[in-house]
């Protein structure tokens, strides 16, 4: 087995430099002209696109809110027509950046496209019991202790919304009153029935006024009582936890579960979910979510667009995250170029050897500023380096307000100036920004500190992963693909030397490599030296990854550096219309949706592939195997563009 290094091909004609500078502003006002215009050519700034699919988005509920203004304006203002995204994106990484520079097989490369559509790559969560997560019951457990379904259409949406503003505190009012028309006694127990149960925290009473029935809703213990289910009308025989499978189409986990809360009005922290999965994607996993009845989510099932929620179960416990034991790809590589033997000779490679465990392009951002190197400045101390790395000015493909903001930091360093040209105030600027506000440019640390926990988290992993790329580059351009002397193999939990007695014994399956820390140990050879020469270029000490600042300190972990996939399947299919699905997804299956006929001899070939990975593993990196090729946004950008023409 021979190890292979990646060639770095040109697919878009030649440009000067003094050319590629002034098309920089006029490319960024085109991209941001045309998105306003609802261009039908959109590419995504987050993931590799071509053409976009047809979906509607989630139907969001009738509130004016300063959340909702962010996300509307965080979803637009990032699409622009090929051509210009992928100039743009010529300041992006590639892959030999970020240290992915080898192969594993020695089978030729061919070219594919990549998430051509989103819905060409889907997900399904394997869970801790090895069982498949699937979309395929929409059925609601039987209860009698569940509402009649006419609780979640009695209220009119001028009611919802007087309810709500009550719930969240909006307004001065303590109470809200509801007529009864048409009043009966079961009529207004279902009233009570459904303010109860989609505004947790409220309790009701009935009052006459003037000759009229009237449910008065008000607050029953004060904001304490704010998304917090009512004990009292939870049956004790039932889990406390509806488990279900939530089905997404281009949404990432996070996102779902915010509009999911929001339509259910409780809080997001009140989900549980094993792993965070794609946005360009279509994806199934489970999710569990505290005192929410299965026929309450069933119920959002007739609003969301692009969501479908089904196979629910009550248990007493939530899930944890990484209790996982990994996903099941199913991908299509459009308008591929091997031939028939390449195409087996790669997919047998990646089925009987594998591919190197690179951490994938997603880790260490988009933008002309990757994040290892803000993570480097964090485990430097080097606070004004973070600052500045975070807030500068920078080439490529951003949206309009964020280049402002940045604009007026370079002009200024006036933290309010550079805020009033940001209006998503929720993003990694914005909250840096107002910790600079708060606690002043003299103390960085504390402003920095108001960012998320796993945000800030987020630079300093992406470090230890370049690095960790890095290392694995050069192991195996040493090495080979051989397990030798100095090694390390886990025992149990704890990493041990291979000696020369043993090396027969293990193979280059067995072999992992450290991610930096005060915890690890390194390989006895010489990528154990290479390591402690890359932390010295980068003025840090391996001895002594711990941090002054807690959260900040590298504990280290391991890493296996060749991940085998299991249940490898392929298949070539003819298409000619690149915008029809080359398989059925769990919804399609569920609607009883046919796959469309395809030509025995058609204008294009796809491969479809199936395979299994453990969590933390880079399904692009697989990928990247079969094809030879470079998957970074960058070249993948510049392909499409190039079949576009």
């Amino acid at each position: 087995m021979e190890t292979v290094e990646t060639n770095s091909v040109s697919l878009k004609r030649p440009r000067s430099e003094d050319d590629e500078a002034n098309a920089d502003e006029i490319k960024r006002q085109k991209v941001l002209e045309k998105s306003k215009m609802g261009n039908d050519s959109e590419q995504s700034i987050e993931t590799v696109t071509q053409q976009p699919e047809d979906m509607k988005n989630e139907i969001i509920p009738n509130e004016e809110s300063e959340e909702q203004e962010e996300e509307e304006l965080e979803d637009s203002d990032e699409d622009g027509d090929p051509e210009s995204f992928a100039d743009m994106m010529k300041h992006g990484l590639t892959e030999s950046d970020v240290g992915i520079t080898k192969f594993v097989s020695s089978h030729e490369g061919f070219s594919g496209i990549l998430k051509e559509r989103y819905s060409d790559f889907v997900v399904h969560e394997i869970g801790k019991d090895g069982r498949v997560s699937h979309l395929d019951d929409f059925s609601v457990p039987v209860d009698d202790e569940d509402p009649p379904e006419e609780t979640f259409t009695i209220l009119s949406d001028e009611d919802k919304q007087r309810l709500e503003e009550l719930q969240l505190f909006k307004n001065k009012e303590t109470s809200v009153a509801i007529e009864v028309v048409e009043d009966t006694k079961e009529k207004r127990t279902v009233i009570h029935q459904a303010v109860k149960s989609l505004f947790p925290g409220l309790e009701t009473k009935t009052e006459d006024r003037d000759g009229k029935k009237y449910i008065i809703a008000y607050h029953a213990a004060g904001k304490k009582a704010l998304a917090n289910p009512r004990k009292h009308s939870w049956p004790k025989s039932r889990g406390s936890y509806c488990h279900f499978v939530l089905y997404k189409e281009n949404k990432d986990t996070m996102d779902a579960i915010n509009v999911l809360s929001k339509f259910l009005r409780v809080k997001p922290n009140i989900f549980s979910y094993m792993g965070t999965k794609d946005k360009r994607a279509i994806t199934v996993q489970e999710i569990a979510v505290l005192r929410i009845t299965a026929q309450r989510l069933a119920h959002l099932n007739k609003c969301l667009m692009n969501f479908k929620l089904g196979n629910f179960s009550y248990k007493n416990h939530p899930l944890k995250l990484g209790e996982l034991q990994g996903n099941h790809f199913t991908v299509v590589l459009r308008n591929i170029t091997g031939t028939d033997d390449q195409i087996e000779q790669a997919m047998h490679s990646l089925r009987e050897i594998g591919f190197i465990n690179y951490y994938g392009m997603q880790r260490f951002g988009t933008t002309a500023v990757p994040t290892y190197q803000i993570g480097r400045a964090i485990l430097q101390n080097n606070w004004n380096e973070v600052m500045d790395l975070i807030l500068k000015p920078r080439p490529g493909a951003e949206k309009g307000y964020l280049v402002k903001c940045r604009e007026e930091w370079a002009k200024t360093k006036d933290p309010a100036a550079a805020l009033k040209k940001l209006p998503v105030k929720r993003c990694v600027e914005g909250q840096l920004l107002r910790g600079l506000l708060k606690y002043g440019m003299k103390n960085i640390i504390s402003a920095f500190g108001i960012i998320p926990r796993n945000n800030r988290l987020m630079y300093i992993h992406s470090y230890q992963s370049y690095v960790w790329n890095n290392m694995v580059s050069k192991r195996i351009e040493e090495y080979g693909l051989r397990a030798v002397p100095g090694d390390l193999i886990l025992k149990g939990a704890t990493a041990v030397h291979i000696e020369e007695g043993d090396v027969d014994n293990y193979t280059i399956h067995d072999v992992v490599m450290p991610l930096p820390g005060f915890d690890v140990i390194y390989p006895k050879h010489k990528i154990g030296e290479a390591y402690k020469e890359m932390l010295i270029a980068d003025n840090l000490d391996i001895n002594n990854m711990r941090h002054k600042i807690r959260d900040y300190s590298l504990s280290g972990a391991y890493r296996k550096i060749i991940i085998r996939p299991q249940n490898v399947n392929w298949e070539v299919v003819a298409y000619d219309d690149p915008k029809i699905p080359l398989f059925t997804t769990d919804l399609d299956k569920l609607e009883g949706k046919p796959l469309p006929v395809l030509p025995t001899d058609g204008k294009f070939r796809a491969l479809k592939m199936e395979f299994s990975l453990p969590p933390s593993t880079y399904a692009t990196m697989a990928i990247r195997e079969v094809l030879k090729m470079d998957t970074s946004i960058k070249n993948q950008t510049q392909l499409n563009t190039t079949w576009l023409r």
